[in-house]
């Protein structure tokens, strides 16, 4: 028997060398698959974890961040804006900081997208114990802080011994490469066991090139989803961002200019098709556009590509007629068979162009594709006009995007996140790129923004960033501007002010609610009221330029001393918290009392009877 040669390493050091070994092939080119390890270190990972990453800093980078959750984003981010073909590694010390990682982990999940987590971890021997920063259970004493991130990570492990890495690893990165499978994989690292040495096959540092599976369609699903659309007259198509992770837009856009068809994007979606293309009405669902949400109401069949389905995409499972039928084409099973749908299990870029063949010599009406036209040209010009300079004493949102847009070139990239704006981005923002929308509305996070165009900027280096935030969000997490400035990486900020939540005081006061404790003037606080922020002052001080403007022509020139800027930017301006576009938007479902003294409450209770008459469940 031959045997296998070895090579020892601490535990650390053998999880290095096997991410090193990870690569990709991209349009021909081979690629490390991690860009590189965002880190903060404490006593559960610098000398275990860190001392590997410092042999190894020219070939894979450690990049130390400001706080553990942003870090995380920033990762997440970068292999979002890769289409998660590349990705990046988040590692923390135990106990506090392995908990601020939890909430990007649970982002990661809800967006299928990849990022290896290694939090620090108490000893395995447990003959310190407790150690600083330990939580002791006394009902069950394997339980640490790390357990918050299984119900939040597709795959999760604690490596309790050095040799477990060689049956983990290879687990892990088949999640994270997987297109149905992937997300976040945590591998919790106790801080003795980092240090543990063993001796490892060579073998298992071998060079991995890893390609994406494009699973192929099922004979009996696609012949069902030929036929259904065979007989539809009313087809829409709503465009997930499925198609951008099977990089699929090219057959996407192939398919929907063979058959005319009308498109609604998802916010994951927007960029799948130019905002100018003929097929292209905008968004579609709560944040949609007058154009889409009218023929979702009237159509026949939806062709699902690549989307959950989530409630802001159906409108709370009530925007299609009763009678419509779904075809999902999705990766996932899981996915493709929410709403009763006609399942097409199947990657995008392989059953598409099976699908266009198939269906040769069918079309919808000619009186449909009309009206899609007409709708198409009324939404453009109902855009132009929302954001257009109205000189108003406090911008709105819609203008403040207007002159953002306006600034944008062709390969710029908008970030947000949170709160009123993705909405009015989602119905306004204009790109032709397909990576030009950057929206995390899958778990909607508060605190994203900043971070995540740290990420975008990293995967983009070649791109302008610019980030949209909310004061809200500015003030929960802010701190990478500081390491945008350390890193090299410009970002341009665009804080709107309108001094508290604004999106959930106009929801609150929109299910009845009285104005209460979401903007700062409805809030309890001292005699002369919550503080101003200086958002101006406060970038500066982390190492950025900034500038407060007043009005949109303003904002517009310091746009350009922006992009003229060779280190990140930031421009606040106040925003009126009340105004928002109108035009296009579908019901959400926000549920109301039953019972209350309010008269406003129990007139928003009967809307919201009446509105969920349409759902269909």
């Amino acid at each position: 028997m031959t045997t296998a040669k070895t090579v020892r390493l601490t535990m650390a050091q053998a999880l290095v060398k096997f991410m090193q070994a990870q690569k990709v092939e991209i349009d021909g080119e081979i690629q490390a698959i991690f860009h590189g390890v965002f880190a903060i270190f404490g006593h559960g990972n610098v000398a275990g974890l860190g001392e590997a990453l410092y042999h190894v800093n020219d070939s894979l980078p450690t990049y130390r961040a400001h706080n553990e959750q942003a870090m995380a984003h920033s990762a997440i981010a970068f292999a979002k804006a890769n289409n998660r073909r590349r990705m990046m590694a988040a590692t923390s010390s135990v106990g506090p900081g392995a908990l601020n990682m939890v909430t990007a982990a649970a982002l990661a999940h809800v967006n299928r997208l990849p990022i290896l987590l290694l939090p620090g971890d108490t000893f395995a021997t447990r003959e310190p114990d407790p150690v600083l920063q330990q939580i002791e259970n006394w009902s069950d004493a394997t339980i640490t802080p790390n357990d918050c991130f299984k119900p939040v990570s597709r795959f999760f492990d604690r490596i309790t011994r050095p040799e477990q890495l060689l049956n983990s690893l290879p687990q892990a990165m088949r999640v994270l490469t997987d297109p149905v499978e992937c997300g976040p994989v945590t591998l919790a690292l106790p801080q003795d066991v980092q240090t543990m040495a063993f001796d490892y096959p060579d073998h298992f540092f071998a060079e991995k090139i890893h390609h994406v599976r494009r699973m192929g369609a099922d004979e009996f699903e696609l012949a069902q989803a030929v036929a259904l659309l065979q007989q539809a007259k009313q087809p829409l198509v709503i465009a997930g961002g499925g198609i951008h992770y099977s990089e699929a837009t090219a057959e996407f856009k192939a398919f929907v200019e063979a058959y005319q068809l009308p498109v609604g994007e998802t916010q994951a979606g927007k960029g799948a098709l130019p905002w100018d293309h003929v097929c292209n009405l905008g968004a579609i669902g709560v944040t949609g556009s007058e154009a889409v949400n009218h023929l979702a109401k009237e159509a026949d069949v939806v062709i699902a590509v690549g989307t959950r389905l989530q409630d802001f995409t159906s409108s709370s499972r009530a925007l299609f007629k009763a009678d419509a039928r779904i075809i999902s084409i999705n990766i996932n099973g899981f996915d493709a068979s929410k709403h009763y749908s006609q399942a097409l299990v199947a990657d995008a870029k392989r059953v598409l162009p099976l699908l266009q063949t198939a269906l040769d010599g069918w079309s919808s009406t000619a009186d449909w594709r009309d009206q899609a036209e007409q709708y198409r040209q009324q939404w453009n010009q109902t855009v132009s006009i929302a954001m257009t300079d109205r000189h108003s004493s406090l911008p709105t949102d819609a203008e403040v995007i207007g002159a953002v847009n306006r600034s944008a070139g062709e390969q710029d990239i908008v970030v947000c996140a949170a709160g009123g704006l993705p909405g009015e981005l989602h119905k306004l923002w204009r790109t032709r790129y397909d990576k030009g929308y950057h929206l995390e509305y899958g778990f909607s996070c508060m605190g994203y923004e900043i971070a995540g165009g740290l990420g975008v900027k990293m995967a983009k280096p070649e791109s302008e960033i610019f980030v949209m935030v909310g004061d809200g969000s500015y003030l929960m997490l802010n701190s990478e501007i500081a390491t945008s400035v350390m890193l090299g990486l410009k970002l341009i900020i665009v804080v709107l002010d309108n001094r508290g939540y604004g999106c959930i005081n106009r929801l609150q006061q929109a299910c009845g609610g009285a104005g209460f404790n979401n903007l700062l003037q409805d809030c309890n606080s001292v005699e002369q009221g919550a503080p101003k922020t200086d958002f101006a002052a406060h970038a500066r001080s982390l190492g950025a330029q900034a500038e407060q403007v007043t009005n949109i022509s303003a904002l517009e020139q310091a746009l350009l001393r922006a992009k003229a800027s060779p280190i990140s930017y930031v421009i606040s301006l106040d925003t009126d918290p009340l105004s928002t576009t109108e035009s296009g938007g579908s019901w959400w479902e926000v549920a109301i009392p039953e019972v209350s003294v309010r008269e406003p409450v129990r007139a928003a209770r009967q809307r919201y009877e009446a509105a969920k008459q349409r759902q269909i469940i």
